[in-house]
């Protein structure tokens, strides 16, 4: 790839996050990461039956200690409980309460559903090809020193 090329897909990298930012505006002190948390803990809730930090840690890539810390706010806004096993207290799974449910079918399903009737024109193979270019390239710009 050219450096001009490089230039063209930035600017465009750019301009998705300006997409992103017209997500609709969430209730006050719930941010778009609580969403993902969500998102995610639902998804593997319907995989596995019970859902620890590290699990969600693992799907998002990212460390530990973050998680609890993001799960422990979304404890303190009631979108998630924490439930500690008899067996052994230390282990302690992940629930979604039924106002993050509410959250999810309004900020996800309801949003995307009705996003996807205006975007009928971009096709799956389409969307697949931007996100193994985004996957790619977010890789290698990991990799390098800021």
């Amino acid at each position: 790839m050219t450096s001009d090329k490089i230039k063209e897909v930035m600017d465009a990298c750019y301009l998705a996050k300006r997409v992103r930012d017209r997500l609709p505006a969430l209730p006050g002190g719930v941010t778009s990461s609580h969403i993902h948390y969500l998102d995610t803990i639902r998804q593997l809730e319907s995989i596995k039956d019970k859902v620890k930090v590290s699990d969600i840690s693992d799907v998002l890539g990212l460390p530990r200690p973050s998680v609890t810390k993001t799960i422990k706010d979304m404890e303190n806004l009631g979108f998630v409980k924490k439930i500690s096993t008899k067996e052994d207290g230390r282990v302690v799974y992940i629930q979604i309460t039924d106002s993050g449910k509410s959250l999810i079918d309004k900020y996800v399903d309801e949003y995307f559903t009705s996003l996807s009737k205006e975007l009928i024109d971009i096709t799956d193979e389409e969307a697949d090809m931007m996100i193994e270019v985004v996957e790619k390239m977010y890789a290698v710009m990991s990799k390098r020193k800021i």
